[in-house]
């Protein structure tokens, strides 16, 4: 007969279970369903073997990460092996886990068969239910102070990264500069037709929206315009000409005349179209800052408002890592993709990475090889960024060279360098900057110690 034990982890510590009456899996599995939530049921289906309770937060902590990661802890491989029968009654023994890479663990250290399937995940179920129950002196409070306490703590854990390499920056960073340039261009339609009542001219004159704002700014009634404004507009234009066009159209202009009430509320609000777009420099600014310092490959690749783009689609550098280049391909164009596979017509060829100056410089006929191309080489990219230590663009220098290449490749023919030789040239020149820095900082080693002034003998 074969005997069933159910390992429970639990924030107060490691429990074993003894599935007591039933022989057979697949015969107890609707009596364990039925008895899961009543205690006096399930009482008959479990007995408790042994608990080993956690003797501080810190070890409760530790045994919690090494079991999520599929790795058997110290303390809990010295609990299964004092509990569990001995090692040749083992054989007709099984071990019910709630894991099964915990499970490969255990079976490879214990030698005990482990299962996950059938009736264990309802006795789990049970005996998660009916924990504080089952185990003398613990009661439902200390059971819920011990999991908010061990979930606060593995939560801050594993929340804990590099300051320098956070990619949930980059995805509101460029959520806001995406909103930024909507809402700046609406309120720049708004501005141009508000006060084009009063100097419709301008528009024509000078037609980009900041610009236009800063002017609307300025000139606030058109009739106070003199001579003496030619240079404060030419400031503001960075064009005598343009300043003078002004002057002289507002002499002449066609507008009607608007109350002080009036003037005041459009300056206003050109003063906080202005203020928006200066934010929106400011945002992309630090949206490449901190570009350069998260993902520096992707970036000399393909710039840093694709890239973030592309690690927004992906929720996260990593998650942009494990994905395969024919799905960076078509990142952002799901909808279309789908659409295509309805329909039974052909399939998009690029999705976020149409934004790549190297797809707008290619022929009609190569923008689909050189998009697969480039996905190639974003996928190498984010993965050297994310999974790489030392950060550096040489890769991304190197990778983007190969992609100036391949154009070139397909406008004349010239046959382009193979990528391990590419890879092998960046690799060179890494260690080459390792050694250079390694030998600057032993350099100021050397003239720190012989700065230092020897204390007197006495």
């Amino acid at each position: 007969m074969s005997k069933l034990y159910v390992l429970y982890e639990h924030s107060a510590g490691f429990a074993l279970f003894r599935v007591t009456e039933f022989e057979e899996l697949a015969a107890f599995l609707p009596q364990v369903e039925e008895s899961v939530t009543d205690l006096q049921k399930f009482n008959s289906v479990v007995t408790l073997v042994a608990f080993q309770p956690f003797k501080s937060a810190v070890l409760a902590l530790e045994n919690i990460n090494a079991v999520s990661e599929g790795i058997l802890p110290e303390d809990l491989n010295l609990f299964l092996e004092s509990a569990l029968p001995k090692r040749k009654k083992r054989g007709k023994c099984t071990l019910g886990v709630a894991d099964p890479k915990l499970g490969a663990a255990i079976s490879e250290a214990l030698e005990i068969p482990c299962s996950h399937t059938g009736a264990v995940p309802e006795v789990i179920r049970g005996i998660r239910h009916h924990f504080h129950s089952l185990i003398k002196g613990l009661t439902a409070k200390a059971c819920s102070v011990a999991q908010l306490g061990l979930g606060h703590s593995y939560s801050r854990a594993r929340v804990k990264f590099n300051v320098h390499r956070v990619d949930n920056m980059i995805i509101q960073s460029i959520a806001l500069l995406d909103q930024l340039d909507k809402d700046v261009n609406t309120f720049s339609m708004r501005i141009r037709e508000w006060y084009s009542y009063h100097f419709p001219e301008l528009v024509s004159i000078v037609p980009e929206n900041y610009l236009y704002s800063k002017c609307a700014e300025f000139i606030k009634d058109r009739k106070t315009l003199t001579d003496e404004s030619v240079e404060p507009l030419t400031d503001i234009l960075g064009d005598s000409e343009k300043a003078q066009a002004i002057i002289d159209a507002s002499k002449m202009s066609m507008g009607m005349d608007i109350s002080p009430v009036d003037l005041i509320n459009i300056q206003m609000f050109a003063s906080r179209v202005v203020a928006l777009s200066n934010y929106r420099k400011q945002i992309a600014e630090y949206l490449h800052t901190k570009m350069a310092s998260v993902a520096p490959n992707l970036t000399t690749l393909v710039g840093d408002q694709v890239g973030a783009r592309l690690i927004s689609k992906a929720g996260s550098l990593t998650s942009l890592a494990k994905y395969p280049a024919s799905t960076l391909q078509i990142l952002g164009a799901e909808k279309a993709l789908f659409r295509a596979l309805k329909t039974r017509s052909a399939t998009p060829k690029y999705g976020l990475l149409y934004h790549s100056s190297f797809i707008g410089r290619a022929g009609a006929k190569n923008k689909g090889r050189i998009s697969r191309y480039l996905a190639n080489k974003c996928s190498i990219a984010s993965r050297i960024d994310c999974f790489s230590e030392n950060l550096s663009s040489v890769f991304g220098e190197k990778l983007r060279q190969q992609v100036e290449d391949r154009l070139k490749f397909y406008e004349t023919g010239d046959i382009p360098m193979k990528n391990i030789d590419v890879m092998k040239q960046a690799i060179e020149e890494i260690t080459q900057q390792e050694d250079a820095s390694a030998k600057k900082k032993k350099k100021k080693k050397k003239k720190e110690q012989n700065n230092e002034v020897p204390m007197d003998e006495d």
